[in-house]
Formats: structure tokens, C-alpha cells, sequence
């Protein structure tokens, strides 16, 4: 069953990049393909993303989490906002995202779904210091990663943890 939904997944994301490369996002073969430097920039109209969306199973527990974390927390009946910059994660509630009438979503997203990469602007110290006071373990880290700055090409450093609901938070060091 696990392999299934791996070759799942696999599909999606050829798919999404497919239709991607199509549309003219700008996202190049070579990034494609898995090579480390990036052909072409993002261009025309898209300049960022305004938000992502993911199912939340643990709600008291996620809310104080982000908070704790030092993330601005918005809380409404149907979703949690999580604000950073000028970027925001909404969180569904179980009672959206498990209600059959509401389909603006992945159909198949269930808690845990997301992977999310933030840039820590501070020391590696600071952010122990941040993830200690949150009760998080560090799973992996620090550990060298390419990240999305200059292309794709940004050295940095990244550490990892796990939020309530299991999704997994890097942190990255540039």
C-alpha cells in the first residue's frame, strides 16, 4: 500500500510539473531534471507565493506551537492563520477540511502534508534557543542544504523538527 501511494505521489508531482512547464512558469528543464543550477528565473507576473494551505488534526496544540515558535497566530472558526513576513500558512480545521462540501482543497491532503522551509535570519544559537523554548526536537541538523535563494543555487545551513500534527519544519541559515 505504501509503495502504491509513493508511485501516487510521483505521478502527481510529474504531472504538476508538466503542466508547470506548460504554462510558463519559468521553471527550467535543468531544475527539472535534478541538475543544480537553474537556466531561467521565475518571470512574467508571478512574483511570490501568497499563502499555502494545509489540514490541521491537533488545533490547541498547533496554535500554541506557532505562537511559541514566535509566529503570529490568527485564529478563526474554519482556520488558523500562521503569519511570518508577508507570507502566511493557513491551517484547516478538522471540521473544513473533513467536510465533504468543502472542495478547494488537495482531495487527498490529510494531516501530516506539509514540508515547509523558513529562512532564519538569526544565529544558529538563537534559533536552538527558540526551538528549546517550543519544546521541539531537532530530528536532523545542522546540515548543509541547497536552498531557494539565487536560483536554487544558496548554500546553507538547515535544521529540522516536527510540529504537533508530525509536519516537518526546516529552518535554514543562509
Amino acid at each position: 500500500m505504501r509503495q502504491h501511494e509513493e508511485s501516487n505521489r510521483t505521478q502527481s508531482r510529474r504531472r504538476f510539473i508538466r503542466r508547470a512547464l506548460g504554462g510558463g512558469f519559468g521553471v527550467s528543464a535543468a531544475m527539472v531534471a535534478g541538475r543544480s543550477r537553474v537556466s531561467s528565473q521565475v518571470g512574467g507576473p508571478i512574483r511570490s507565493f501568497d499563502h499555502v494551505a494545509v489540514p490541521m488534526r491537533n488545533t490547541d496544540a498547533m496554535v500554541q506551537f506557532y505562537r511559541d515558535l514566535g509566529f503570529t497566530v490568527m485564529e478563526g472558526p474554519s482556520i488558523c492563520s500562521v503569519h511570518f513576513g508577508d507570507n502566511k500558512i493557513n491551517l484547516h480545521r478538522p471540521e473544513r477540511w473533513q467536510n465533504e462540501s468543502f472542495t478547494l482543497r488537495a482531495p487527498a491532503a490529510e494531516p501530516p502534508c506539509g514540508d515547509f522551509c523558513f529562512v532564519w535570519d538569526g544565529t544558529v544559537d538563537a534559533l536552538r534557543s527558540v526551538l528549546d523554548r517550543a519544546g521541539a526536537e531537532v530530528i536532523e541538523g545542522p546540515v548543509a542544504r541547497t536552498g531557494g535563494r539565487d536560483g536554487g543555487t544558496a548554500d546553507g545551513t538547515s535544521h529540522y523538527i516536527r510540529d504537533p500534527d508530525d509536519n516537518l519544519l526546516e529552518f535554514i541559515i543562509y
